[in-house]
């Protein structure tokens, strides 16, 4: 449902469910209703209008919420928390590495999220709510959806090395130009991938060493595991990046080493091949006084000649251990 900028608004139910609302029942939630999410899309207009006019939101935290370019941060204002986090794109035609964001506004009661693209790990806590099986608090609703970014995470990383594994198999079995594309498009992916990540890390160090009242040790633990799975993803993310620059030089090398041996078997062609040229234009120019231009078997001694000058140049080469 997307009805006037709101993409979707649930309100728990304390047992793991929740039931999913419209714009009237969001102004007249009360907290002893439970725990509200309300999930919008910041492009509309009525939804900018509602988080600055309507959301009781200072100023710092609505202009965060509609942000148009975000970095990863966690931002603890009173007993509230401000997040700006990014999970990489999945949907059909787009590079995982082109990481969409979303901000999220969460205290005890309320949670409050802005999106431009679609993230499909909103719509796995969408799932979750329907099958009795989403978060009862907010802190729940925040370990959970931490927890499903960075799962969804697992798979990109897998998948870059495996390719940087192939690649490197694919470098010693048979260098190729046409491989340097695609390292390059490991080594971006890794770069962009990790330049997010990053800055993630500690956003969620952040959340779960700071004091937050409504944030329980359950939830402070489950978000130290995704913080540790995430750390393990950017040492995945260092370690494909490295394997890449090296693979990157084996196939330099290789590719170096190609040319040279071709460059040598032209060199001793020219080599070999140059006073034969030389003594041939000699004997070819149109003049009188030639040697041999009378002598009806001049020419085979001509060619006699030449055979001999290459093979006292094939013993010289060989002697110097050139051939």
């Amino acid at each position: 449902m997307n009805q006037e900028g709101l993409v979707y608004a649930f309100i728990f139910d304390g047992a793991g469910g929740a039931r999913q609302i419209g714009w009237e029942e969001i102004r007249s939630w009360e907290p002893e209703q439970g725990p509200i999410w309300i999930h919008l899309d910041f492009t509309s207009e009525y939804a900018c209008k509602w988080v600055q006019e309507e959301s009781k939101l200072d100023e710092i935290a609505a202009g965060a919420l509609l942000s148009e370019e975000t970095r990863p941060r966690t931002t603890l204002m009173d007993d509230s928390a401000l997040l700006s986090l990014r999970g990489v794109n999945l949907s059909p035609g787009s590079d995982p590495e082109d990481m969409v964001s979303i901000r999220i506004w969460l205290d005890k009661h309320r949670i409050i999220s802005t999106r431009r693209r679609t993230l499909l790990s909103v719509s796995d806590m969408v799932s979750s709510f329907k099958s009795q099986n989403g978060p009862k608090t907010t802190g729940e609703f925040l370990a959970d959806f931490t927890g499903r970014l960075t799962a969804r995470m697992e798979g990109v990383v897998a998948e870059l090395e495996d390719r940087a594994a192939q690649l490197e198999e694919d470098v010693l079995t048979a260098g190729s130009h046409a491989l340097r594309s695609e390292i390059s498009g490991i080594r971006r992916e890794t770069i962009m991938l990790r330049r997010y990540l990053a800055p993630q890390r500690e956003a969620m160090i952040k959340l779960y060493t700071e004091k937050i009242g409504w944030l329980e040790d359950n939830d402070r633990m489950c978000m130290r595991e995704i913080t540790d799975q995430l750390i393990r993803h950017i040492e995945d993310l260092d370690s494909i990046r490295d394997r890449a620059s090296v693979t990157q030089e084996e196939l330099v090398n290789k590719l170096s080493e190609q040319m040279n041996s071709r460059m040598y078997v032209l060199s001793l062609v020219a080599a070999l091949f140059l006073p034969l040229g030389f003594f041939t234009g000699l004997l070819g120019i149109n003049v009188g006084g030639i040697p041999g231009a009378e002598n009806r078997w001049g020419f085979f001694i001509f060619i006699l000649i030449l055979v001999a000058i290459l093979l006292v140049q094939t013993i010289i080469l060989k002697k110097k251990k050139w051939l």
